[in-house]
């Protein structure tokens, strides 16, 4: 029988999640293009953040026995009004976390979560090559929509992006 301490919980995040999250993301930052930022957030703007997700959209996080092991949330797409019922979405885990199935898992518990606050369309926005993230996205159910070339400089290189959207008025089941 599982229990809570083997089995990870995913729940809604607080402010008190920010600085797990920031030190899960500050490597995506600093050692990738994986993400444009060039600066990790600071526990406070991770908090800002958070905070901001939850108004209108979802953060959640994945935590085990260690602590939180992951997190995702959906945000803003575009602030033009006619966006409103369209978020973009992101998933972050620990390093050595990736390809356990986690990601599925924060997916799994978001979209619903987006959904029941009014979304239609969740989209995607992916650094290229990232083999791992364009699967996670396509097993969710996520639809390849295109590819913008060399649209983001970081670490000396230009990078392409995918993109990719899944409607969410429809079965969430992928």
């Amino acid at each position: 029988m599982d229990s809570l301490l083997t089995r990870p919980l995913i729940r809604d995040a607080t402010t008190e999640d920010a600085s797990a999250c920031a030190e899960i993301y500050r490597p995506y930052v600093t050692d990738t293009a994986i993400t444009f930022e060039l600066t990790p957030p600071t526990t406070r703007e991770m908090a800002e953040r958070i905070t901001a997700a939850q108004r209108e959209h979802a953060w959640i996080v994945m935590e085990d026995e260690d602590g939180v092991i992951g997190y995702a949330y959906g945000g803003t797409f575009r602030t033009r009004a006619a966006y409103r019922w369209t978020c973009e979405v992101s998933v972050y885990l620990e390093r050595d976390r990736r390809r356990s199935g986690a990601g599925r898992a924060l997916y799994g518990a978001l979209l619903p979560r987006l959904a029941d606050r009014g979304m239609r369309t969740a989209v995607a926005c992916m650094t290229l090559p990232n083999d791992a993230s364009l699967g996670l996205h396509r097993a969710m159910g996520f639809e390849d929509v295109g590819r913008m070339r060399g649209v983001g400089h970081k670490h000396g290189a230009w990078h392409d992006v995918a993109w990719a959207q899944r409607d969410l008025t429809s079965g969430l089941e992928p």
